[in-house]
């Protein structure tokens, strides 16, 4: 009987971008950039997933500004000098037949911070650190309080949005991606948790929510029609008293101007208690797809292709992203279809290495 063909190997089009196939590479922080450059680091590693076939690659999280940036090493876009740098790693990626995606990102209260190599907590400034902002004063466990951003704050924030999708568009880059996710900025004013505040960006659902609209909408007016924009979101924050995701589908239905939301969880709360385990956030994901109306993704320790096939097969998303097994394998996506019967062309340079056939 002859083999089905995986879904995993099907292409999907968002908006107006076409890709290969559903299994792309996750953003994944690499704590190594200077002032916010990507370097031969990011060539490398980024270029590696494009030799590799990968469906779509997704950069790190971006900072907006330099006071957005997780850590002093972290990747940005908030000046013109970021533009070539990232285009050296665009037109490598096209250069390979493949596209390329950038979360734009801004960590709010969990900036500052140190990046793995050199310990944890906040930054002193006299080591490189910087005054952190959030929608209130409230501190992410032992991190430093924030200083609640007023109206002039949030305006830059929406306007570095803004700027920083203009300055993706001129880096070549395929899809740009806003970063709700993990207790960052945009996260943070969703959470009842994190966001205090009581006025016209507080309160109640739709007042928190409409940081996030503000700039869904800032960058959509900067980017091309057809370009997908992509939402990353914390479907759940595993605490108590914090966004559910009845809260999240009720954000997404008053979402316009998104082609595909990235389901994700937690971030927001050092008490969060995850259930982690292979696929956890699959269901999360099977709830978020079935209410809202357009593509979901979904990421959370997928490891094999037959188990990212699975996601598809069940309908709980409509792509898979994966981190931690790209690190281990950037050439994942081409054993995937192997594995699975998939068709996926390989780089000439490496044909000698070609399966011959499908591998257990």
């Amino acid at each position: 009987m002859p083999r089905l063909k995986p879904r995993l190997f099907e292409p999907i089009t968002i908006n107006g971008l076409t890709l290969p196939h559903r299994l792309w590479v996750a953003p994944m922080c690499m704590y190594s950039s200077v002032d916010g450059m990507p370097t031969d680091w990011h060539l490398v590693h980024l270029g590696s997933f494009a030799i590799g076939r990968a469906g779509l690659i997704m950069t790190e999280a971006t900072a907006v500004s330099p006071e957005g940036r997780i850590s002093p090493d972290d990747a940005g876009i908030w000046k013109h000098e970021h533009i070539e740098a990232w285009r050296r790693v665009v037109d490598f990626v096209h250069g390979m037949d493949s596209r390329i995606g950038i979360q734009l990102s801004h960590a709010g209260r969990k900036a500052a911070t140190y990046p793995p190599t050199r310990g944890r907590g906040s930054v002193p400034e006299n080591e490189g650190g910087w005054t952190t902002v959030g929608p209130s004063p409230i501190a992410y466990g032992p991190f430093t309080t924030p200083i609640e951003l007023d109206a002039e704050g949030i305006a830059k924030v929406v306007s570095d949005y803004a700027d920083a999708a203009t300055r993706a568009v001129e880096a070549g880059f395929d899809l740009v991606e806003i970063h709700a996710a993990h207790g960052y900025l945009l996260g943070q004013f969703l959470s009842p948790t994190s966001n205090h505040r009581t006025d016209e960006y507080g309160g109640d659902a739709r007042g928190r929510d409409r940081l996030l609209r503000e700039v869904i909408s800032a960058v959509r007016e900067r980017i091309p029609a057809e370009m997908p924009l992509v939402l990353r979101i914390s479907a759940t924050e595993w605490v108590p008293g914090g966004v559910t995701v009845a809260d999240t589908i009720e954000t997404l239905r008053g979402i316009e101007g998104v082609d595909l939301v990235s389901v994700s969880s937690g971030g927001n709360s050092p008490d969060q208690q995850i259930p982690a385990g292979p696929g956890y956030q699959q269901p999360l994901a099977r709830e978020v797809r079935a209410a809202i109306d357009v593509p979901a993704g979904v990421a959370g320790l997928i490891t094999t292709p037959e188990q990212a096939e699975a996601v598809l097969g069940a309908g709980d998303a409509d792509v898979v992203y994966i981190a931690r097994q790209f690190l281990r394998e950037p050439t994942f996506a081409l054993r995937a279809a192997a594995a699975l019967g998939g068709e996926l062309a390989w780089p000439w340079q490496y044909n000698r290495a070609k399966y011959i056939e499908s591998i257990p």
